[in-house]
């Protein structure tokens, strides 16, 4: 059996009774004694803090950096400046999706690519193999990158305390940017922390709030994780695990890959925006590796979103492997369940979903959860259809909807934060 790789924080989460799981590959922090549900409220309501060094980053540069990219990514960098994300995909020649990424541009002819666990080598082998002729380096960092993910509102306030220059970095940060860089850099401002630590801070996240990811040294990874400790005592930070990352990401409708997203067609989803469609939606503004998706759309499946009644939930597979199902009012057998989680945050008032965080919820609402996710489906199903979830054990009833969680915060402005 291969042993499992370990982040530089794993003594500390052992230490601290962490539930550790195998999870790509690395032994990984499920939850804290605290608990998954508090975990993930603590990130709508306060603070949660994530150590995310399992993801694999690859940096690519050279004068073929950007022709590479253009080819071999679904998002379109013609008009990207430096210091600014992209969430996509990279595809097969047939279309499915190898990975879901987020690419950021350092700068001109160097970027740098975020993908899951165990993504690094494959990614980097798929990009050498159609850069031939091509003046790139590929470099694929795994294991040579720490990274946490702050994530909530008190978020900007905790980042605030920790870095040197807070007021300067902060300026002028929208969704998605970011400055910095976790190694020295002539190309890039040094963005450091008050231990003079170098970081490239990023306005982003996986949990649909507000908050940052921070790229650092391996070498520095729990000197920062104990210094963000510190500093968000007083705001009711936490460390949060793997389940509250999972459960908060479906409530925000964001996919995991090779389980929302995978050996399929990467088309007809709730994430179309990772496509890059011209302004009449009926083509792209570029030709990438994959881009045959367009002709499969109308025999492609379908992933849709639903929200159900209660936080009861199935499981994704039985004993022998076999998904779960997905019937319509018929008891017709339509598609499988891919994403059944519990968002705790939520409720329903009146049929109407309603978060614990919304400016609009009723007084003294008390959410129990609700169920959600994503299922593949033979046929587009729209919004407000009922349909049942079905295991070995258990149906539920569900409905598709076109969002989840409401009032969510990634979005929103810095300075909203840090008043």
């Amino acid at each position: 059996m291969t042993a499992l790789s370990k982040t530089g924080l794993w003594e500390w989460h052992s230490d601290r009774g962490a539930n550790l799981v195998d999870f790509g590959g690395w032994d990984m922090p499920l939850w804290y004694e605290t608990g998954a549900v508090r975990e993930h409220m603590a990130v709508i309501q306060s603070a949660g803090l994530f150590d995310t060094s399992h993801m694999s980053v690859v940096m690519v540069s050279g004068a073929g950096a950007f022709d590479l990219l253009q080819n071999a990514f679904t998002r379109n960098f013609a008009n990207v400046r430096s210091g600014r994300f992209l969430y996509g995909a990279f595809l097969k020649e047939n279309g499915c999706c190898l990975d879901d990424a987020v690419v950021g541009k350092v700068a001109d002819g160097e970027y740098m690519v975020v993908v899951n666990s165990g993504m690094g080598g494959p990614l980097k082998a798929h990009l050498e193999s159609m850069g031939m002729g091509l003046d790139i380096c590929l470099e694929d960092l795994t294991g040579q990158v720490g990274k946490l993910d702050i994530q909530g509102p008190q978020s900007g306030r905790i980042i605030r305390k920790v870095l040197l220059e807070p007021d300067a970095v902060l300026k002028e940060m929208p969704y998605f940017s970011f400055k910095g860089h976790f190694k020295a850099s002539e190309r890039t401002a040094p963005v450091l922390l008050k231990d003079h630590t170098p970081v490239l801070l990023s306005r982003s996240g996986y949990t649909g709030e507000f908050g940052f990811e921070l790229f650092v040294a391996p070498g520095k990874l729990n000197d920062v994780w104990y210094m963000i400790n510190e500093a968000g005592e007083e705001y009711g930070l936490i460390p949060c695990g793997l389940a509250a990352r999972d459960s908060l990401r479906a409530g925000a409708g964001l996919p995991l890959s090779h389980q929302d997203i995978g050996n399929w067609p990467f088309i007809n989803h709730p994430w179309m925006f990772a496509l890059p469609f011209n302004e009449a939606g009926a083509g792209f503004t570029k030709s990438f590796v994959g881009d045959c998706v367009l002709d499969l759309a109308k025999t492609a499946d379908h992933t849709v979103m639903y929200a159900g009644y209660d936080p009861r939930k199935v499981a994704l597979h039985d004993d022998q492997g076999e998904p779960s199902l997905v019937l319509d009012n018929n008891g017709r057998e339509i598609g499988v369940v891919l994403t059944c989680v519990a968002d705790m945050a939520v409720g329903r008032v009146n049929g109407r979903i309603v978060s614990v965080a919304g400016p609009d919820k009723p007084k003294d609402f008390k959410p129990k959860g609700l169920v959600c996710g994503f299922l593949k489906v033979k046929e587009p199903l729209e919004t407000g259809r009922k349909v049942v979830l079905k295991d070995h054990r258990r149906s539920i009833d569900v409905e598709i909807v076109g969002d989840i969680r409401p009032d969510r915060t990634a979005r929103k402005k810095l300075d909203t934060f840090l008043r």
